[in-house]
């Protein structure tokens, strides 16, 4: 019930509204006189001077339905000047819901009763919220809410007495007969303005009614549709008939689904296969604001809960943008409200009305609900507020429209006040517009008229920018016309100008566009969409450097599409991703197969920030918890993983593309987002193993990254090597489940289980290629490794080689105190003293062995050339393992490359080499990061796409490839002297 703070009609000392003539004046007064006759207070107040005299004399003028209700029932009048209006409100409203209860426990009122008890208690809250909205003693927001709890109280109220009428009838057995709606199963939702709290002065009310089958009180399941089609056609009477009491509340029950071919009730499962197989986004759209307020409430909340994945999908939808601007378009073609004019404007479905500000945000909602959990809320001014607050939209924006629909609320609540009609059009002749004008307090119809057109422009631009993007055939630049079979010589010069070498062919393309040949343009619908956005698609590739072959790449990205009215929508509404969709075309086809493959990756682009915001642990970790959060089982869980995993690898690489962030800020991005997946992984993998076969007694899982992973510098492109640690109480010889396993089976069991989580092939893709062969004795030995078997194996078997990874192991996740095991572990194996010249001899050995079985394709693999990032990897490794022999303290296990490097570095090697080798390992990573993101395979600079070879010279700052390829050779050169040189074999001071 809406928040009562204690004030009363007395509280009145200004009065801001004034009568339209001086004959409602009359009027007024008069009715107040008759009141006064029966009345001592109402006839002290007419003797006085007091504001609240003027105050009602003003709205009973100005409203002549006001004025019919106190002349009728001045007993509410005089109810008003003895109570506050939040207890007057509180008192009817109590009423209202308690109007089904009869005199005799268990039996059921004639409908004539209840209705007559409902319109009373309308009539009496509608006469009270109007003054007190009138009086300006309530707002916009107190209005709307005391409306709808009534509202509320009344369908809850009506839904009772049917329920137990019929079950008197025999029809229902239900639960508790003193509380009808109880476990009954029977759903009803307030939708629109009613499931918002939001409801207008003299609003019709929206509800959608489903029944549980499987809730017990029906007596006879077959019976069912008819008795519920029965009741609610009575529901529907109950609430709207007008009698000589007025009514309650005109019904729609239209929102159903399929309304032209359903009951007006359907059992829930019927609902939920309908919404979950043909739902349309105007439906999702109407779900937004939907609120259990009647019936069985517990079944509403559990059906909405069920219904979220259809409302807010877990891809971003961009389509329901022009779906909804669609729905717009024709309420303007049917309602005939294009231009903005004050007399005959529809408040609500016009130009700048209130429909437009609710599109605005529920069109967000829509768009990114299904990933941010907080922009669900159902009321509007909340809505503006949470979509600031998130980013998506500026807070002079939430501000203005704020304003704006309250503003627009507060005119249509004046125009309903008028004579009690839901009608949401201003007056056409000025003494009537003068009318609505006083009612606002406003000095005349001019300064309304001012007012009103500030805020509906103002609506209509903030809509504009959302909706308003239509592209034309025509440009400034030329023609562009792709009808019929032959070209167009106006439109070939026009494509020439835009950059095109190869007119003909693009004009062809485009050609092909529009014959649907595609299954992404196979549609009507696609094919207009894209038509809107070929000019600027084709003035953005033109800018591009070799325009021609980007097109070719968005033609063959088009053609691969299962659909493509998502992405044109998304472009159409997002010109700004044009350019970058250009970039992605011309520089990274390995990007460009990922959108075609699975188009959602694109979603969180329009995540505000995106480009600002570093993509940190701390910034990953929330959106996969919130995301991966909602599955409810399982292989859902899994398959999340792998959605919001493609999605932020992508938007990690998006950054790089742009520059947003450098190679080695990717690198660590990258490393995290796997780190928080694997955790993820692992633990829905142990609740699946546990749901099996239990819990081990004692059993304790950590998991290490090694190599790149353990370092924080995975590529786009990287697997991950992982090891499996595990401990138990060894007297426990099996786990405590249904199907107990023995410690070895029962660990092997959940390492393979988290592999195949993290590498076998869905729908979804996989989440990553997992190497295991860096545990102890590799392919030979166990997948799962106990942690006493680990250690004794790095004390007493373990290679050089096997310690030199283990200077990049680093504890991912897990158990607590086995991490800490783990990593004293590490520390002791890295802190022993070595046998420098045995280690320098077997490092050499390695790399040698590299050089003969892997040797490098040419100057551009990074990784295996000499003095290339092995190269510096194998000094930073090597280093870590002489230190201790050196007196030097090395860093702990899992330290990032370059970290180590100038860590170990600084007592260990010349500076100048040090120098070196820091700076080319950052151009390397650089380059290896972009080139891994881009494409698949080796960099060849006389295949790669134009943009590529662009961005790896920009990456180390160099104007073209001549100037990079002769550094990369230079910095090659010096870091294998590096390696092989005498800077390594003694301690520089």
């Amino acid at each position: 019930m809406a928040e009562a703070i204690e004030r009363s009609l007395s509280d009145i000392d200004v009065v801001a509204i004034r009568p339209a003539s001086q004959a409602d004046a009359k009027a007024a007064l008069s009715v107040l006189k008759d009141a006064a006759k029966s009345s001592e207070q109402i006839a002290k107040l007419i003797a006085s001077d007091a504001p609240l005299k003027d105050f009602f004399v003003a709205a009973f003028a100005l409203s002549p339905f006001l004025r019919d209700t106190a002349r009728s029932h001045p007993a509410i009048l005089e109810a008003l000047l003895s109570e506050a209006l939040p207890a007057f409100l509180k008192h009817r409203i109590e009423a209202a819901r308690a109007s089904w209860w009869g005199d005799a426990p268990g039996a059921a009122l004639p409908d004539a009763e209840i209705m007559t008890r409902l319109r009373r208690a309308k009539r009496e809250v509608a006469f009270a919220v109007a003054l007190a909205d009138l009086s300006r003693l309530f707002g916009g927001r107190e209005t709307t809410r005391w409306l709808s709890d009534f509202a509320e109280a009344a369908v809850s109220a009506a839904i009772d007495h049917l329920l137990l009428g019929a079950h008197e009838s025999g029809k229902f057995v239900l639960k508790d007969s003193s509380a009808p709606s109880t476990a009954s199963g029977v759903v009803v939702l307030g939708m629109g303005k009613l499931g918002a709290g939001e409801l207008n002065y003299s609003s019709d009310i929206d509800l959608v009614v489903f029944y549980d089958p499987q809730s017990g009180i029906i007596a006879n399941r077959d019976d069912a549709p008819e008795t519920f089609a029965r009741l609610l056609r009575r529901l529907i009477r109950i609430l709207q008939e007008r009698t000589g009491d007025g009514y309650v509340f005109r019904t729609d029950l239209r929102l159903r689904p399929d309304p032209g071919s359903t009951p007006l009730a359907i059992p829930v499962e019927a609902a939920m296969l309908y919404y979950e197989s043909r739902g349309q986004n105007w439906e999702r759209a109407a779900f937004i604001k939907a609120r259990p307020i009647a019936g069985d409430l517990e079944a509403g909340e559990r059906f909405l809960k069920e219904l979220t994945p259809f409302v807010f999908r877990k891809y971003l939808d961009y389509a329901a943008i022009a779906d909804i601007h669609s729905i717009k378009r024709q309420i303007h073609a049917h309602k005939g409200h294009g231009e903005i004019a004050v007399k005959g404007h529809n408040i609500k479905l016009g130009r700048g009305g209130i429909r437009e500000i609710e599109f605005f945000v529920q069109t967000q909602q829509l768009i990114a609900g299904g990933r941010t959990p907080a922009l669900r809320l159902r009321e509007t001014e909340a809505m503006l507020r949470m979509l600031a607050e998130s980013g998506w939209i500026d807070a002079a924006t939430a501000e203005e429209l704020t304003d704006a629909y309250w503003f627009l609320r507060d005119v249509e609540h004046r125009i309903q006040m008028v004579h009690d009609e839901q009608t949401h059009l201003l007056p056409e002749t000025e003494p009537e517009l003068r009318r609505v004008a006083y009612m606002l307090g406003f000095e005349d119809t001019a300064s309304f008229s001012d007012a009103l057109s500030r805020v509906l422009r103002a609506v209509e631009r903030r809509y504009a920018q959302l909706f308003e993007q239509e592209a034309k055939l025509s440009t400034e630049t030329g023609n562009l016309v792709f009808t019929g079979q032959q070209d167009d010589p106006d439109t070939l010069e026009t494509l020439k100008k835009l950059g095109f070498q190869r007119p003909s062919d693009i004009a062809n393309i485009i050609r092909t566009w529009h014959y649907g040949r595609y299954r992404a343009t196979q549609s009507v619908e696609a094919r207009e969409r894209l038509t809107e956005l070929t000019p600027e698609l084709l003035r953005v590739f033109g800018e591009s450097r070799r325009a021609d072959e980007a097109f070719l790449r968005f033609d063959h990205f088009l053609s691969g599409l299962p659909a493509g009215i998502q992405l044109f929508s998304l472009l159409g509404n997002n010109p700004g991703l044009l350019s970058l969709i250009v970039n992605i075309m011309s520089s990274a086809p390995r990007l460009a197969d990922i959108i075609a493959a699975k188009p959602h990756v694109f979603d969180g682009m329009l995540e505000p920030g995106l480009l600002a915001e570093l993509p940190t642990r701390d910034y990953l970790a929330p959106r996969i918890a919130t995301f991966v959060g909602a599955g409810r089982h399982y292989e859902e869980v899994l398959d999340r993983l792998r959605i919001i995993a493609a999605e932020q690898r992508f938007l990690i690489g998006i950054r790089l593309l742009t520059g947003a962030i450098t190679g080695l800020q990717a690198g660590r991005a990258l490393t995290d987002l796997a780190d928080l997946i694997i955790a993820a992984a692992l633990d829905a993998v142990l609740e699946e193993v546990r749901s099996a076969h239990g819990r081990f007694p004692g059993g304790r899982v950590a998991i290490v990254g090694m190599g790149k992973l353990g370092s924080h510098e995975l590529t786009a492109g990287s697997d991950i090597d992982l090891i499996l640690l595990y401990d138990y109480d060894d007297e426990v010889l099996e786990s405590d489940g249904a199907k107990p396993l023995d410690p070895v089976r029962y660990f092997t069991r959940v390492t393979q289980r988290l592999i195949a989580a993290l590498s076998a092939p869905t729908a979804e893709g996989i989440l990553y290629d997992v190497d295991m062969r860096l545990r102890p004795s590799g392919n030979k030995g166990p997948v799962a490794t106990r942690i006493t078997a680990f250690a004794k194996y790095q004390r007493t078997e373990a290679w050089t080689w096997e310690h030199l990874a283990l200077t990049r192991a680093r504890c991912i996740c897990g158990d607590e105190s086995l991490v800490g095991e783990a990593e004293a572990i590490f520390a002791e194996i890295l802190t022993e003293k070595r046998d420098i010249a045995k280690i320098r001899k077997d490092v050499e050995e390695m790399r040698g062995l590299i050089d003969k079985e892997k040797p490098p394709k040419d100057i551009w693999d990074f990784k295996l050339i000499p003095g290339g990032l092995v190269d510096i990897e194998f000094i930073a490794q090597y280093l870590a393992l002489i230190a201790p022999a050196r007196g030097v303290t090395s860093p702990p296990a899992g330290t990032h490359t370059l970290e180590a490097l100038k860590a170990l570095g600084a007592g260990m090697m010349n500076a100048n080499d040090l120098d070196t080798a820091a700076e080319a390992l950052v151009l390397f990573s650089e380059l290896s990061q972009l080139v891994r993101l881009c494409i698949d395979g080796d960099f060849d600079p006389k295949e790669a796409p134009a943009g590529l070879v662009d961005l790896v010279c920009r990456a180390g700052d160099y104007p073209d490839l001549t100037h990079l390829e002769a550094d990369i050779r230079r910095f090659s050169k010096a870091v294998r002297r590096i390696f092989q040189g005498s800077s390594l074999q003694r301690k520089r001071t």
